[in-house]
């Protein structure tokens, strides 16, 4: 295996890269630039909590956020991901994470594809494969593995070719129309892998369309082979069991609470037939937030223009069974329904139909379906590179200099898609965000972002804490996410979750109506959404902001129903806002505090009884 490796120099580069990219960031250590959207305020936190309560593995414990939900409604513990904030304090945590989704994007995309091309060709051993489609299947890999995708589920973007890879095999070691018996005896490696594959994967963004996809795969087989191939049905449901079981918790509330959420209450918003369309069309072009892959500035034109090429040559030859046999036509059917579909979820019929035929899946985004996307565009990029560089080694007519000269051309286009990425200024992009502040730091430039470090300001809060005697009581944040409170230990009534009870949204809403009443669209934020259980301000829409300065701010006073606050146990207010009115507003300074190399100076407050 490491000679293996040691001979393909583009696997070792990408190797390398992963290695180096790690190293850069754990050198430049929590002064790095990372997101905060989605990231630091939710899911770091999540797991930091998670991890300062040793609850990883507890059962029937309260959360220390939004007054103390169930742990269940946080991550798994049976989770790669999970297992490195175990283990790893949570910094280093998520750039291993980083680190870790390269290297699984370059060794699930490289395993998939080179056994693609192996049989495309009807090659038994991979050493007979040429040096140019292995190099193209790591160039490939590691262009997937560099999209700056959702961190938190970076390692769930990444694996997708490797379960396709994992269910192809198993589909070839027991072809349609083998026996039960046959099935066990020849695929059980294979299933038990398949079984293994939600330990890098996450249901409610990947597993359930995985599944989908499987049953039209199942179907779609049985159309051409004329037979059931037995063995990928058994896939199928050894695939929703490894599910169940790695991700219990989450089931357990699906299916068995009767615990009215906020998913239940959110507001939809629809659209008609021009507006789908719309967003069909948009999300195609530039995909999603959380699924950001920079295809439509490199390797979209690229795809497309091949895309039509190699049709009009399948028309010119009459040869119309070839446009529907070829993989690449297919990969860009999925595309279109992809963008079709996230397109649909803006269509009040369609959500009515999913909730009636599947009531538990009321208010689910069935839209990430667009989360397969970015891998089918690296995938259409790989099969172009393969055929340009076939194409260019059989044409007769060119001699053997310019063939070896033009060889290098679909190099350079897999090499450049992946400079593309790394220097877009996309919303996860760490790297490119902490080298440039990096550079500009060494320049003696004073920065307004907050670093990893700063945002959480772990030593100023310790300090805090200790003067503050500080016991586990109960707290809100103002003008900060609550995230950073939670990241320090300490127990917020307040928190960022998309899946609480409504009992609980409602109670909180009375702490917060003096604001939502001053500010319509903060009402409707709350009301239609209200996965930010936050303390919102009366005249400014946000008062949150990852940046050292508050210019965002207008107004320093505080709109709260204090006694609803106190009812439900508040002890303490931590504000990065010097409030005006917290005399009126019922509420005593304890303290302000600063320094500990925080750029924060926070205000303590607790309720007047």
């Amino acid at each position: 295996m490491i000679k293996r490796i040691k001979n393909d120099k583009f696997l070792c580069l990408a190797i390398l890269f992963a290695i180096a990219a790690c190293a850069f960031m754990m050198i430049v250590g929590e002064d790095s630039f990372v997101a905060v959207h989605d990231n630091m305020d939710l899911f770091i936190a999540q797991y930091a909590m998670l991890r300062n309560t040793g609850s990883f593995f507890s059962h029937g414990v309260s959360a220390p956020f939004l007054g103390g939900v169930s742990r269940d409604v946080l991550p798994s513990e049976f989770s790669l991901y999970s297992v490195l904030y175990m283990v790893m304090r949570p910094y280093a945590a998520y750039i291993h994470g980083y680190g870790i989704k390269i290297l699984i994007a370059v060794i699930s995309f490289r395993l998939l594809m080179i056994d693609y091309i192996k049989d495309a060709r009807q090659i038994r051993d991979v050493k007979d494969l040429p040096l140019g489609i292995k190099a193209f299947a790591s160039l490939g890999g590691l262009l997937y593995g560099v999209l700056n995708v959702f961190p938190a589920y970076g390692i769930a973007f990444a694996s997708i070719p490797l379960i396709i890879y994992f269910l192809r095999n198993v589909y070839k070691a027991a072809p349609p129309g083998s026996k039960l018996s046959e099935v066990l005896k020849n695929t059980w490696k294979w299933q038990l892998l398949v079984f293994a594959y939600p330990f890098v994967s996450y249901f409610s963004y990947f597993g359930f369309f995985i599944l989908a996809y499987l049953v039209v795969a199942i179907i779609w087989l049985f159309i051409r082979d004329k037979r059931i191939s037995l063995a990928l049905v058994v896939a199928l449901f050894i695939l929703a069991a490894g599910n169940v079981a790695f991700e219990y918790r989450l089931f357990g509330m699906m299916l068995f609470s009767d615990t009215e959420t906020i998913r239940e209450t959110m507001v939809q918003t629809y659209y008609g037939f021009g507006g789908i369309m719309k967003e069909s069309f948009d999300v195609f072009v530039n995909s999603m937030m959380h699924a950001e892959d920079c295809h439509k500035f490199f390797v979209m034109p690229i795809c497309l223009a091949y895309l039509v090429e190699l049709n009009v040559r399948y028309v010119m030859k009459r040869d119309f069974k070839g446009i529907f046999h070829d993989v690449y036509n297919l990969c860009f059917l999925i595309l279109v329904f992809n963008a079709l579909i996230y397109g649909l979820y803006y269509s009040k019929g369609m959500n009515m139909l999913v909730a009636t035929i599947l009531p538990p899946l009321k208010g689910f985004q069935f839209n990430r379906t667009i989360f397969f996307s970015p891998f089918l565009w690296c995938a259409m990029l790989f099969i172009f590179a393969v055929r340009f560089f076939d194409y260019i080694l059989g044409k007769d007519g060119i001699s053997h200099k310019w063939k070896k000269i033009l060889s290098f051309l679909p190099y350079i286009v897999m090499v450049e898609a992946i400079l593309i990425v790394l220097t877009t200024p996309t919303r996860y992009n760490d790297l490119l965000n902490t080298a440039k502040g990096e550079i500009k730091r060494n320049m003696g430039n004073e920065l307004d972002e907050l670093t990893y470090g700063e945002f959480y300001s772990k030593d100023l809060f310790t300090s805090i804490k200790n003067d503050l005697k500080y016991q586990n009581e109960w707290a809100v944040a103002y003008g900060m996410h609550p995230a950073v409170l939670e990241y320090n230990g300490i127990r917020t009534l307040d928190g960022y979750l998309g899946f609480y009870p409504q009992s609980y949204k409602e109670q909180f809403r009375q702490v917060i109506a003096p604001a939502l009443d001053r500010m319509e669209p903060t009402r409707l934020y709350y009301d239609e959404w209200g996965a930010r259980c936050y303390l919102y301000s009366g005249t400014d829409l946000s008062i949150v902001m990852p940046t050292k300065s508050m210019t965002g701010v207008t107004d320093n006073d505080i709109y709260i129903n204090s006694a609803a606050l106190a009812e439900m146990g508040c002890s303490y207010i931590f504000s990065r806002i010097e409030i005006s009115n917290a005399a009126e507003a019922g509420l005593k300074l304890v303290g302000s505090y600063s320094g500990a190399g925080s750029p924060y100076t926070i205000y303590v407050y607790t309720i007047v009884e």
